[in-house]
């Protein structure tokens, strides 16, 4: 196989799903990319659903940016036509499923429906032989999805991979994994950051040497043909001239590509620092974003992070809009909490405190109500604010509708623990980075 393959009709798509998290999803799909990088092919990689984590490690594995794919959150037209775009230019997608394949409104089975892509199904059969034919033969009937074929994880054997290959019957067996000895370690958000794993690249490299496939079994699979949508209308340079400072390092490391993109295409200049490194934002910026990440894990150092601080402290007095969500608003409280307990002082933009918690504060898809109609994104956390500011407005779950995060407005500073997905609306996303009264 090698890229030359590539037929312009199409790529071979794929949405790896699974019966449920904790399956190896995420370790079979890195495998899987980095076996066929290795054989000449040219993959790109999605991941469905909010996520900020798993696509980092997806991006090591293909060596290409991973961006998400979601029927709500990013919208049917913009998922076509990321797609299409893709399909143009790769030999192989992979789209990364979420939890298990029906899980979820839109789930991933949808997304597989609504674009004619088939499922590799992944299965942990550690502990079971057969029956994994009943369980996948369900997974495929239930919605119903076209199922392309089955990749096992953990096989003890040839002995195993034979049984769970005739409990298939019509659904071939396209691969198997053997145990790992050693896995992709986690922590509460999910995976650690990639940058924190020790030899991460050899990880991989054995990963995609362990996956065992038969090259003319993966070139029998189809090719699918995704139409491109009618062209998007022209993004409104809502941001010429200005420049946005965005802190980025291990601390504040959950931002969406697609957000950057779109603050690109609207004419802004991004210029990053590192707070962990006591990097002060650019005096010179006109917007400052605080994206989310783990502030907690190094609450003690930017704790010691003066510079940063006094710099964030100097840009709200001066009223530069300043936008902080999830990560970003925990490090602008009065105090952060680790996971000890202890607090930490911190920027003090956003009077009260945070509090770890051991069971999740906030989850689920969830848009914000603006002048310039919703902004879509998610949230996802283990902390909560205690304050006494009175929220701005709230946020809406989906789909009950029901109060979500509160947005806090100090002066110029717009906080929450909210998610945006910047293309699900421009105009508002442009809005976080303007003075609230030319917005």
């Amino acid at each position: 196989m090698t890229a030359a393959d590539t037929n312009p009709a199409g790529a071979r798509i794929l949405l790896v799903g699974a019966l449920s998290s904790g399956q190896g999803k995420t370790t079979v799909t890195a495998a899987l990319a980095r076996k066929l990088v290795k054989l000449g092919q040219k993959v790109r990689i999605f991941k469905c659903g909010p996520d900020f984590i798993d696509p980092m490690l997806l991006e090591r594995a293909s060596g290409a940016p991973v961006h998400t794919l979601d029927l709500w959150m990013v919208g049917f037209d913009d998922c076509r036509r990321q797609l299409a775009q893709a399909a143009r230019e790769a030999d192989v997608i992979l789209i990364e499923g979420v939890m298990g394949l029906y899980d979820g409104n839109p789930s991933s089975a949808d997304l597989s429906r609504e674009f004619g892509v088939p499922v590799m199904a992944v299965i942990d059969a550690g502990s079971m032989a057969q029956t994994a034919g009943a369980l996948v033969l369900g997974l495929r009937d239930y919605g119903p999805v076209e199922m392309a074929g089955v990749i096992a994880n953990r096989i003890a054997s040839a002995g195993h991979a034979a049984m769970v290959a005739a409990s298939l019957r019509d659904i071939p067996l396209f691969a198997t994994m053997p145990r790992q000895n050693a896995s992709l370690p986690e922590r509460h958000l999910g995976l650690v950051l990639p940058g924190e794993v020790t030899d991460l690249d050899t990880m991989l490299e054995q990963l995609a040497d362990q996956l065992e496939f038969d090259p003319q079994a993966w070139d029998s699979l189809r090719r699918t043909h995704i139409d491109a949508p009618a062209p998007a209308e022209a993004t409104p340079p809502a941001l010429a001239g200005k420049t946005i400072a965005i802190a980025r390092d291990a601390a504040f490391a959950f931002l969406y590509p697609a957000n950057l993109d779109l603050l690109r295409e609207m004419g802004a200049t991004l210029r990053f620092f590192s707070p962990l490194a006591d990097q002060p934002a650019p005096a010179d910026a006109d917007a400052i974003y605080l994206p989310g990440g783990y502030p907690e894990l190094h609450a003690a150092q930017l704790s010691q992070a003066g510079n940063w601080q006094a710099s964030l402290r100097a840009a709200h007095a001066l009223g530069v809009p300043i936008y902080a969500e999830c990560g970003g608003m925990m490090s602008l409280a009065d105090t952060l909490g680790d996971q000890s307990g202890a607090q930490h002082p911190m920027a003090g933009l956003l009077p009260g405190r945070i509090v770890m918690q051991p069971r999740l504060a906030g989850l689920g898809p969830q848009s914000l109500a603006t002048p310039h109609g919703p902004l879509r994104g998610h949230t996802f956390h283990y902390s909560r604010l205690e304050t006494e500011v009175e929220p701005a407005a709230h946020t809406v779950k989906r789909p009950s509708g029901v109060d979500g995060e509160a947005v806090y407005h100090v002066d110029s500073l717009t906080a929450t623990y909210f998610h945006a997905y910047f293309p699900s609306n421009p105009k508002a996303a442009a809005a976080l980075f303007l003075p609230r009264e030319a917005a």
